[in-house]
């Protein structure tokens, strides 16, 4: 059963950096590529960041890009996402997933990290 735990979110300030972290279990995690995704209060899930399993190629959507990274140890199953200059448009609950073909799965016991974005 695949299980992503999510944590890291917060309250920032405009500017401000965050990072957050993905524990993933009950699958093989280096052979996967995993995103995050957000969904804003009262919007739709906006998929955000990609990477290969291998950590070598990564993806963003154009809304974050050049201002969050997207990382992974696979020696310790977890996935990161490094979010600087952040914006208050960036306030959303923040999930990881691991990729299925063109799907996203997001398994179960995560419920997502809130972050803020506010002065």
């Amino acid at each position: 059963q695949v299980q992503l735990v999510e944590s890291g979110g917060g309250l920032a300030q405009p500017g401000g950096s965050l990072r957050l972290s993905c524990a993933a279990s009950g699958f093989t995690f280096s052979n996967h590529a995993m995103s995050w995704a957000r969904q804003a209060p009262g919007k739709g899930l906006e998929w955000v960041s990609g990477i290969y399993s291998d950590d070598f190629y990564t993806y963003y959507a154009d809304s974050v890009k050049g201002r969050f990274a997207i990382s992974r140890d696979n020696a310790k199953n977890t996935l990161y996402l490094q979010m600087n200059s952040l914006k208050p448009e960036d306030t959303a609950l923040y999930y990881c997933a691991k990729e299925d073909g063109t799907t996203l799965d997001f398994g179960s016991g995560g419920q997502g990290t809130q972050v803020t974005v506010s002065s």
